[in-house]
């Protein structure tokens, strides 16, 4: 499999309302799986690890801004730090699981530089909608090595939503690709993922940045990393996106009150897919999360 998938068209679309978000797990709504995951390896499930992670990273939703987060890792990365957890919403869901498999950094840095976007789409000949991202599923597991989601070398969450209802599921068993896939199917727009009998979609509508989540799934403290836009610096013009960055706003915000830091790097309003707009927003991430060093150091050196 060519691994140069596109990070560039996932997980944007406009945020909701904050009412009515569930972020229950399936055992605490009392619902079981129709196959115990325990007995089934592979398809993706939400598992309840009974562990605790001492720290996670938690990376947002943001479509094409979803580069900044590699410019962030490369930056966490220099600096020598690492994670329990990392749990990801849509494009962060998709950075996430590909450090999460263990990419290494410098194959990310160019893999989001010379990403193309139509080796991820296929057309869709079963179930509703023409387009789905199987390529998504394909360039995550080919960076596993077919490894499924409980043998990462960093635990890891693909957040999604279960369709027709607004209960998010944390995926972190089973195979990695098609989680990453459901948390990448932008309602609308892109074909759902159907497991069992239940269909998901990307979670970006109710949750876009799930540091509530994370901290469910056993996580002590949270690095929230915010790839959304600074909705007071929309330019004339651009009104409706920024009704949509204010409703995504007051998402972002419920959850940012529950993690110990985030990084909300600027890299400007509007986005791209074009090598430069790539290499300032890689490169933003990079420079503003070293500025943050110190905090940084300290959150992950707290006991």
């Amino acid at each position: 499999m060519n691994r140069r998938g596109s990070l560039a068209a996932l997980g944007c679309g406009a945020a909701a309302a904050l009412g009515g978000c569930s972020l229950e797990t399936e055992e605490e709504r009392g619902g079981k799986p129709a196959q115990s995951p325990l007995a089934d390896a592979d398809t993706p499930a939400q598992v309840n690890t009974g562990r605790s992670y001492p720290l996670a990273w938690c990376f947002s939703s943001g479509g094409p801004r979803g580069f900044v987060h590699v410019g962030v890792l490369k930056a966490l990365h220099e600096l020598g730090l690492t994670p329990d957890l990392v749990v990801g919403s849509s494009v962060g869901a998709l950075v996430g699981g590909l450090y999460a498999a263990g990419m290494p950094m410098a194959q990310m840095t160019a893999l989001a530089l010379e990403a193309s976007v139509i080796s991820l789409f296929r057309l869709n000949i079963m179930g509703p909608g023409w387009i789905n991202v199987a390529g998504v599923a394909d360039l995550v597991n080919d960076a596993a090595a077919g490894r499924r989601l409980q043998h990462f070398p960093t635990p890891f969450a693909a957040v999604a939503l279960a369709q027709g209802s607004n209960t998010l599921i944390a995926f972190n068993w089973g195979n990695a690709g098609l989680a990453v896939q459901a948390a990448c199917s932008i309602e609308g727009q892109l074909a759902p993922v159907r497991l069992r009998d239940q269909t998901y979609l990307d979670a970006d509508l109710v949750s876009p940045m799930p540091v509530r989540l994370a901290k469910s799934l056993g996580a002590q403290r949270v690095l929230a990393i915010d790839a959304s836009a600074y909705e007071d610096q929309a330019p004339p013009g651009a009104e409706s996106y920024r009704e949509s960055d204010l409703r995504k706003r007051a998402l972002t915000e419920a959850d940012a009150r529950h993690a110990d830091l985030v990084l909300h790097p600027e890299f400007g309003y509007y986005t791209g897919v074009s090598r430069e707009y790539r290499e300032r927003t890689i490169e933003a991430g990079y420079r503003q999360t070293l500025l943050q060093s110190k905090p940084l150091l300290r959150l992950h050196s707290s006991q």
